[in-house]
């Protein structure tokens, strides 16, 4: 059995440029020790995929209270590394950010998704801001003697025009930089899928950097020669696990 550090740095270990780390993402303690008896070597959660297991939307819709008993009850049920899709934090302040994010230690997790983007809200936090609410991450994480991994995700992609990606990339990078010397552990770019973008953005920073498969994403290998450590599904799982669930339904009713 590892204890909490050792996940973490297992965790951590997982990241390679190249040979990236397959999370493919879940949204309670039974789809975990599924994956788990699969042989994942780490789980990670979808905000998206909690949310609407539980009857929420997406957008820290679901109360906090309820997603920290979430994360309580995965890691009580698999003993793998557990990173959460932590949305903004469920604040706006770094201060609080960091206090919610202390709580989702204390439930298990060994890392979190932290994105730039108000959730409640329309536009992405300017880059000073994202950084200060990064660092407060960072400094709880410390106290509490956590080697947490913060995964930093932009918002610049995702739901955006594809046609206008190419424009976005020095702000990433930029992004990137900032994000990595305020305490981040990895660069999360959802949304973009041009290979020759993601390129630019692994050889621009140190960090490793996280693509969600979507769309045109679609083969794990070819994404792989970009460079990127590590691929994750989003919301992707869930909708696939209940697209099977109504057709087997209705295959027993026709």
């Amino acid at each position: 059995m590892m204890d909490q550090i050792e996940r973490a740095q297992r965790f951590r270990s997982l990241h390679v440029k190249g040979e990236p780390v397959i999370l493919y993402n879940i949204w309670d303690a039974g789809s975990a020790k599924a994956l788990v008896e699969a042989g994942a070597k780490a789980i990670a959660t979808s905000s998206w995929s909690v949310a609407a297991a539980h009857g929420h939307e997406d957008g820290e819709a679901i109360p906090l209270e309820r997603v920290v008993w979430i994360v309580e009850r995965i890691a009580a049920t698999v003993n793998a590394p557990l990173s959460v899709d932590f949305e903004g934090g469920y604040a706006v302040e770094p201060a609080q950010v960091a206090a919610n994010v202390r709580r989702i230690i204390a439930a298990g997790a060994i890392g979190i998704n932290l994105e730039d983007r108000f959730v409640s809200g329309d536009g992405l936090y300017g880059l000073q801001e994202q950084v200060e609410r990064i660092e407060a991450v960072r400094q709880v994480a410390r106290q509490d003697g956590s080697d947490l991994f913060i995964n930093a995700r932009t918002d610049l992609f995702l739901g955006s025009d594809p046609s206008t990606h190419p424009a976005r990339v020095e702000e990433a990078i930029e992004r990137a930089a900032a994000y990595e010397a305020a305490g981040a552990d990895g660069f999360f770019v959802p949304g973009l899928m041009d290979d020759a973008l993601i390129r630019l953005i692994v050889e621009a920073t140190s960090l490793p950097v996280n693509v969600m498969m979507m769309r045109d994403l679609t083969s794990i290998s070819r994404i792989a020669e970009t460079g990127v450590a590590r691929v994750s599904f989003g919301p992707g799982p869930y909708l696939t696990a209940m697209s099977d669930l109504k057709e087997r339904l209705g295959a027993l009713t026709s």
